[in-house]
């Protein structure tokens, strides 16, 4: 089973700095089709403008996932972090029994674009953890390569979820193939340009819910940059 997802049918949000689209139901858009995928529950693409953020807020019991595509994101939380997040780089917050942080685009004449990514977790309450990595695009030039992981093999930061991440990078007709698991739920994520996912054409923003599929197939992508997600049933 695969469905389709247009861009445009995304949840939207406009506050002025900060301009959201919601893949799921979140803050004040809710529609109870689309409340997760899987244990898969947000994937929020944020627009911060120059000089504003997020100030101090909480979480808890959440796996989440920040994955910049332009600009730089400032991270300040209660475990003592502070970090810049560039293109390139993967974060993982570990919200486990509690933490707080706070995210902030400090230029002052350009918007930061990044993925806001929720995935609940296998295991409630334990310590909050950090975490940060560099994918060089190398390495995901042409192919998927695994950026979060419940090992932290290969690369890849370490979540507390029963669930993969991918990332691949696709131009000028290249293509790759992935083996199903058909137990599990998949999702596929386009963050820009165009790709063929299993004969289904898919533009900046557009997604493929997929269930009891053996094969993800990808191919003629243009400029194109995906994310895949292997998730629990």
């Amino acid at each position: 089973m695969i469905n389709l997802r247009k861009s445009q049918d995304r949840g939207y949000a406009d506050h002025g700095w900060l301009k959201s689209f919601h893949s799921f139901s979140f803050a004040g858009y809710h529609d109870p089709r689309f409340m997760g995928w899987g244990n898969l529950r947000v994937i929020n693409e944020d627009r911060v403008a120059a000089g504003m953020g997020f100030g101090k807020h909480s979480h808890r019991n959440m796996e989440i996932i920040s994955y910049v595509l332009s600009g730089e994101l400032a991270h300040e939380d209660s475990m003592g972090n502070v970090k810049g997040i560039p293109p390139g780089d993967v974060q993982r917050m570990s919200a486990g029994s509690g933490v707080t942080h706070s995210e902030f685009n400090h230029a002052k004449d350009q918007t930061t674009h990044f993925l806001q990514i929720w995935i609940e977790p296998n295991v409630l309450e334990i310590e909050p953890s950090y975490e940060q990595k560099s994918i060089p695009e190398i390495e995901k030039d042409g192919k998927l390569r695994i950026i979060a992981s419940p090992t932290g093999t290969d690369g890849a930061v370490k979540i507390n979820a029963d669930a993969k991440v991918y990332a691949g990078l696709f131009d000028q007709g290249q293509s790759c193939e992935l083996a199903l698991d058909p137990n599990r739920k998949f999702y596929v994520h386009l963050i820009r340009g165009s790709l063929d996912v299993n004969g289904h054409l898919l533009n900046s923003g557009d997604a493929l819910l997929m269930q009891e599929e053996n094969q993800l197939a990808l191919s003629d992508g243009k400029s194109a940059e995906v994310l895949v997600f292997d998730l629990s049933a």
